[in-house]
């Protein structure tokens, strides 16, 4: 066994003062994964040092190639790497701020509070890190929307003589990874779109937290990979730096697939007891082992985050150096484009600053009062082809449902995005509910305004995707179609009933379930200028009448989250409801007030938005001193005691649908304003 690495000594010195800060940041946190970063130090070395196209000054030119640690767990790795390149930290404003993203200190305090090195990398909480990772697999995924984003790009702004855009995006993935079901969906679809600017680096460790692999793992990846239409590859030793250099190579010259490279490596490789062994895995080495590995490394036992001379200055000549040069000519390049092409150039900085293009609500439509009206699923088809024509880096698609969640893009030149057509707007997912939102992630996060849709009881797929976009804080927009016990004859299996309470528990999220098309266009407008918070817009499939604006209060009260749509002066009951059961107590509504029961109407399409209001706004539209509430919801009844109180009542779902027409659905689970006159005279006293 030896610790020196094919290469000059100072690339062994290299990898192995990225090995024992990895291994020290664990010890003295007393907690991580040592074992990974062990072994991959030597591949983030070579990627880093002699291939990616990274300004470490800079960390967010839009051209930079992207670096994604799927393996979150060997979140050390990256940091090291950040640390001993230089990378500068970022402020919200996108300018570097004159300090660096890890500092020495920051690997010293890992995974304490507020450090610059949590457990797991997070996006927008440390410069230099692409994308939140830790569930695994999530990563990979997330990575084919940063490749399709490149491609799309380029095909969108490149123009002869000028290509500004191409950027290469690498992740670094293991076993755990491989057995994830989201890392198939994207890799299958990433090799339809023949995505050839992608590169999955696989660390076949064969070791995971129970012990080797082959208690559960035994397929061909190889093999499988070659099934989906990749390019693979494999370095057997994950020491040898030329060899490694090569199948980078290899992946540069591919260009029709995308690229897999196996590396066969062992997990804390040099330490004397533990290398190959799952004790590795999620646990400090221990005082005596780490010093048994760094004398295997030539490293002084003793010595803690030890970086020898030269270390600096080597990164410095390496990718400090190149990736200065490739920032600056893109720079010049772009000034040049700016001159010829001025409206696109405008349009890449805006993208890059997540603001939105003027002109772009000027086609947004309002709807006339209807009784019959429309779904909200196609009022929001409607608003989303008049938003998106004036939106132009807006793109999105389906999980294979378009037709039925109404979110394909139709006007002139929106097109598909398909493998030889990568500026289409249209996107087909397929049928990968996970996949599709993982993707939008890395959409979103390449600063392209992103939407998917599906069914909205398939969101329970895509949840941890939708998760890691508010941990993120990225403005993904999921659109979620056949919303309620309204899907009718499917039955239970498709009538969503616990999924609107389960999307408002992530914290973050927007769930905006509008109640009628002006809604839907005022959900839109709303959306469009989000630039932190992920929304899930929750959609019906039947029609629900068009409110009479005239009569009622306007829908831009939408964008305080609930708002008072009819009153008396003086209400002594509310009725609250969001989306298809506004026009229900509207009706009740109406009712109670030829009953002569003094009656408000309050539609609350985001509830979110609503508890950010001022206090004062908020009793406005609940006064305290009314507490003869009703809240009507086709959802789980659970969150609503929060607004209805001890004396209140909530009509909603506390149970499973049934598979029948709407209709007897509506009169079995007591959504009729009959049903809602009741509750209110029970609660009102009346």
């Amino acid at each position: 066994m030896t610790a020196v690495v094919a290469g000059p000594e100072i690339d062994s010195i290299s990898v192995n003062t990225i090995r024992t800060l990895c291994i020290d940041a664990v010890q003295a946190a007393n907690s991580g994964h040592p074992g990974t970063p062990m072994a991959m130090a030597p591949v983030v070395y070579t990627l880093w040092q002699r291939v990616l196209r990274f300004d470490p000054a800079d960390p967010i030119w839009p051209n930079r190639d992207r670096f994604v640690l799927s393996a979150g767990h060997a979140s050390t790795l990256l940091y090291s790497i950040l640390h001993l390149t230089g990378v500068q930290a970022v402020d919200a404003k996108y300018e570097t701020v004159g300090k660096p993203s890890v500092e020495l200190d920051d690997l010293k305090k890992f995974r304490q509070l507020d450090s610059k090195c949590p457990g797991h990398p997070e996006y927008r909480w440390t410069s230099g890190i692409e994308c939140t990772t830790g569930p695994l697999g999530t990563g990979v995924a997330t990575s084919v929307g940063m490749a399709i984003a490149s491609k799309w790009l380029a095909a969108t702004y490149n123009r002869p003589g000028h290509d500004l855009f191409g950027f290469n995006v690498y992740a670094l993935a293991g076993d755990g990874c491989m057995m994830e079901g989201v890392a198939s969906e994207a890799a299958s679809l990433a090799a339809h779109l023949k995505l050839s600017n992608l590169c999955w680096i696989y660390d076949n460790n064969k070791i995971t937290i129970e012990g080797a692999t082959d208690i559960a793992f035994t397929e061909d990846v190889a093999t499988r990979f070659v099934g989906y239409g990749w390019n693979v590859t494999r370095v057997g030793d994950a020491n040898d730096l030329d060899m490694l250099g090569r199948a980078f190579q290899t992946f540069a010259n591919e260009q029709h697939r995308p690229t897999l490279i196996i590396v066969d490596s062992h997990i804390a490789y040099g330490a004397p007891t533990k290398e190959g062994t799952a004790a590795a895995h999620g646990e400090p080495l221990g005082v005596d082992e780490v010093r048994a590995t760094k004398e295997f490394y030539g490293f002084p036992p003793d010595e803690q985050f030890y970086i020898p001379d030269g270390v600096y200055e080597n990164f410095a000549d390496g990718i400090g150096a190149r990736g200065a040069k490739l920032h600056a000519d893109w720079e010049a390049a772009f000034e040049r484009y700016r001159g010829e092409f001025p409206d696109l150039a405008d349009q890449i900085e805006r993208m890059q600053r997540r603001e939105l293009p003027d002109g772009w609500d000027a086609d947004i439509p309002t709807f006339p009062a209807d009784p019959k009206g429309i779904a909200s699923r196609a009022s929001s088809g409607q608003v989303l082809n008049a938003l998106a024509k004036n939106y132009p880096w807006l793109i999105g698609g389906a999980a294979d449902l378009s037709p039925s969640t109404k979110t394909r893009l139709t006007f002139e030149g929106a097109g598909d995005l398909q493998a030889d057509n990568y500026g289409g707007r249209n996107l087909h997912f397929g049928v990968r509910e996970f996949a599709s939102g993982a993707i939008t992630n890395g959409l979103a996060l390449s600063k392209i305004r992103a939407f998917w849709s599906g069914f909205m009881i398939f969101s329970d797929f895509a949840r941890g995707a939708i998760r890691l976009s508010a941990i993120m804080e990225i403005p993904t927009i999921n659109i979620f179609t056949h919303d309620s016990i309204g899907v009718g004859e499917d039955g239970p299996t498709h009538q969503p009933v616990e999924q609107l309470l389960s999307l408002r528990a992530i914290p973050g999220v927007l769930v905006i379930r509008p109640a009628d098309a002006n809604e839907v266009a005022e959900a839109w407008r709303l959306i469009a200028g989000l630039q932190h918070e992920p929304v899930a817009l929750i959609l019906s499939r039947q029609n629900l009448p068009t409110l009479d604006r005239s009569v009622y209060a306007p829908a831009s009260g939408l964008a305080k989250g609930a708002y008072v749509l009819a009153s008396d002066d003086d209400p002594e009951v509310i009725l609250m409801a969001t989306g298809s059961e506004v026009s229900l107590v509207v009706e009740a509504y109406e009712q109670l007030t030829k009953d002569g029961i003094r009656a408000r109407v309050v539609s609350m399409p985001c509830l979110e938005l609503f508890a950010q209001q001022p206090q004062e706004y908020r009793d406005s539209v609940l006064p305290p001193s009314v507490r003869a509430r009703v809240a009507v919801e086709q959802a789980s009844t659970h969150g609503w005691h929060r607004y209805v109180g001890l004396d209140g009542k909530v009509i909603g779902m506390e149970t499973f649908g049934a598979s029948a027409p709407l209709k007897e659905l509506l009169t079995k689970f007591g959504f009729t304003p009959e049903k809602v006159v009741e509750a209110a005279r029970e609660v009102a006293g009346r």
